[in-house]
């Protein structure tokens, strides 16, 4: 399918990367300031009509969303594997975003993730493991870079996770599920419903990997196109929905909205 039109508009790249390479030394002696997230605005959406959520059975009968493969997926587990992503990510305005977590069986269990972060362009996606501190501190660099929008989906207990596991508030985060229901679906949208309604697509998620172990230090070819792709695909979500705004839209959907 199209990708649902182009990019938003190019930020000044050599300020955020000035912002990137120039926040680590000072993430090392104190995290930034945890600030909250405006609440969500409450102007009328323009289209208040309310729209059904497709169900899973509509889904099954469409045809499968494409799918980044493994030669467009990095898996990051060193310091200067995340310098190198860090460079490819700095130059888009926009990234896919989302995190895994071990899955948690015992009722109580308290769970330490998130274990990856996924990290996504519309050309590649990243795959951040943070069993290396190096790592870690990178990826809290990455996710608190303002000026570039990081959208996904149930993002709200991803970025609680990140700021306890981290010390970083993630910055720009856009809640596609948010934007969804300011436009009429009542419905928690999710990856799955939001390729249906937008591409006409059937967005293929493993169960498999989604209940894997994403803490193991070896992850399965499975986990990073999982991973990846869930990332990739609410980045693609993003452009379709600004693609439907026209040239006016494009840019303009506001972000720290979960």
């Amino acid at each position: 399918g199209a990708d649902g039109g182009g990019a938003p508009p190019a930020q000044n790249r050599q300020t955020l990367k000035g912002q990137l390479h120039g926040t680590m030394a000072r993430m090392t002696d104190s995290p930034p300031s945890r600030r909250q997230p405006p609440s969500t605005p409450r102007h009328p959406s323009a289209r208040t009509a309310q729209r059904p959520t497709p169900d899973k059975d509509q889904i099954a009968l469409l045809e499968p969303f494409e799918r980044l493969g493994l030669d467009r997926i990095a898996l990051v587990s060193t310091p200067a594997q995340a310098d190198q992503a860090c460079e490819a990510l700095v130059s888009a305005s926009a990234w896919g975003f989302d995190t895994e977590s071990k899955p948690t069986f015992v009722q109580g269990e308290a769970s330490d993730g998130p274990h990856i972060v996924q990290l996504a362009t519309l050309e590649r996606a990243w795959v951040f493991q943070l069993h290396d501190p190096g790592c870690r501190a990178r990826v809290a660099e990455l996710l608190a870079l303002q000026g570039v929008t990081k959208a996904g989906f149930g993002l709200g207990d991803d970025t609680k996770r990140i700021q306890h596991k981290l010390g970083v508030q993630p910055a720009d985060v856009l809640e596609l599920n948010t934007v969804f229901r300011q436009r009429g679906y009542r419905k928690d949208m999710g990856v799955k419903g939001a390729v249906a309604v937008l591409f006409n697509r059937r967005f293929i998620k493993s169960k498999k990997a989604a209940t894997s172990n994403w803490a193991n230090a070896r992850l399965s070819e499975a986990q990073l196109v999982y991973a990846a792709n869930d990332a990739w695909a609410a980045l693609r979500v993003l452009y379709a929905l600004q693609a439907q705004d026209g040239p006016q839209g494009a840019g303009t959907l506001p972000t720290n909205i979960l």
